[in-house]
């Protein structure tokens, strides 16, 4: 029996490959896994992406929710990593950013000054939704003070 591959691609550090009946991803855990669309084989690795930061990480949407977030933004709670005002802000600067480099920004809360900072970039993971931001604290707690010299 031959296999033969008619599409392989990047995306998130993983390899989506075109196979018979849809498309597999390498670094899935079950290799026999087919999805249907490509849109859920780039769905898959970005939650894995996500998962495999230590620090906070999650999929912002158009409309500022967090489509899923990993478990050390569950630790540090979402709107302590990703405040809800500062939601747009950070998605339009994942937009602005060059395609696969991330933007800085940083995150600051209403009575307080700038706390930490999170890097962004967005993603078309599928066509029919627009595009989502993969959003990642950089480093979480104060940032440094800014020395006047």
């Amino acid at each position: 029996m031959s296999s033969s591959m008619s599409m392989v691609c990047g995306f998130l550090d993983g390899t989506i490959f075109s196979v018979e009946g849809g498309y597999r991803v390498l670094q899935h855990p079950r290799p026999e896994r087919v999805f249907d669309r490509i849109a859920d084989a780039r769905w898959f690795l970005a939650v894995n992406w996500c998962d495999r930061c230590d620090s906070p990480a999650a999929i912002l949407t158009h409309n500022g929710q967090l489509s899923f977030e990993n478990q050390a933004t569950r630790v540090v709670g979402e709107a302590e990593f990703l405040p809800f005002a500062d939601r747009p802000h950070v998605f339009q600067a994942g937009l602005s950013a060059k395609p696969g480099q991330f933007a800085c920004v940083n995150v600051c809360k209403p009575d307080e000054r700038c706390s930490h900072q999170v890097k962004v970039t967005s993603l078309e993971i599928d066509p029919r939704y627009g595009p989502v931001a993969i959003v990642q604290a950089v480093a979480m707690g104060r940032l440094p003070e800014r020395s006047p010299f």
